[in-house]
């Protein structure tokens, strides 16, 4: 049981950190649709989504902690491996200057320009609404699959992960609603960095309970995963860099 409370910290920071790049990268839409069309519709579909998606943690949730440990870790821990490295592999090539920032001011301004050009019904906006309901389940479904993975076998991990996550879309929706504006300003690549070496981390060490390798130093082990991931992504980044550099150079 004292293995489960040294997970508990870092998976409740993981699905936090994770689910407030998410709910970021919706809120502008939302904002965009909300500024353009009116604020009902398109938080009627949001809010819609987020039953949704609450629902399939609700009912999957229970279902993977009942499953013997050894079963749903060996598959999440390898799924979740995969997620982290897909996150870190952009988050690296952006901190590089290989792949441009993701800019939430720009988004909003193209998701407003779309807008214009549809008509909007007097009564029911069913493009706001579907439009809210869209980009929430879009978002959404990632960090459903990061709280499902990191709580993968356990229900108090699947409370911490499902409590930072609620946690973060509480943050985001007030600061939404106070600024009215794109929360640009928050550093979302540092941020993908971040959760990508912990989904990593988090997919290795659980893909190797599963496959019934005994760690070093038991759960203490994560900690030095995570070292390891973020060590190499440091390392990678200034590689990139330096070879983007070189191939500039050379052009």
């Amino acid at each position: 049981m004292s293995g489960l409370w040294v997970h508990a910290g870092p998976t409740a920071v993981a699905a936090f950190l994770a689910c407030l790049v998410e709910a970021v990268e919706a809120l502008t839409v939302i904002l965009a649709v909300g500024t353009m069309r009116g604020w009902r519709d398109v938080l009627l579909g949001a809010a819609a989504a987020v039953v949704v998606l609450g629902g399939l943690v609700a009912t999957l949730g229970p279902t993977l902690a009942a499953v013997p440990l050894g079963v749903p870790r060996l598959i999440v821990g390898g799924l979740l491996l995969l997620f982290g490295l897909r996150w870190l592999r952009k988050a690296i090539l952006r901190a590089a200057g290989v792949l441009p920032l993701h800019d939430e001011a720009a988004v909003f301004q193209t998701e407003r320009q779309r807008l214009a050009t549809v008509a909007r019904a007097a009564a029911w906006d069913k493009v706001a609404f579907a439009a809210g309901f869209q980009i929430t389940m879009l978002e959404g479904s990632e960090v459903v699959f990061i709280v499902l993975g990191l709580g993968a076998g356990d229900a108090m991990l699947l409370r911490s992960a499902s409590l930072g996550a609620l946690a973060s879309l509480i943050l985001v929706a007030i600061a939404g609603a106070v600024v009215h504006r794109p929360l640009s300003r928050i550093p979302e690549n540092p941020l993908k960095f971040l959760v990508g070496v912990l989904l990593a981390a988090f997919g290795t060490f659980w893909f190797g309970e599963g496959a019934g390798l005994a760690w070093p130093d038991a759960d203490w082990s994560l900690g030095g995963l995570i070292a390891l991931y973020l060590a190499v992504a440091l390392l990678a980044v200034r590689v990139c860099a330096a070879r983007r550099a070189h191939a500039e150079a050379v052009a």
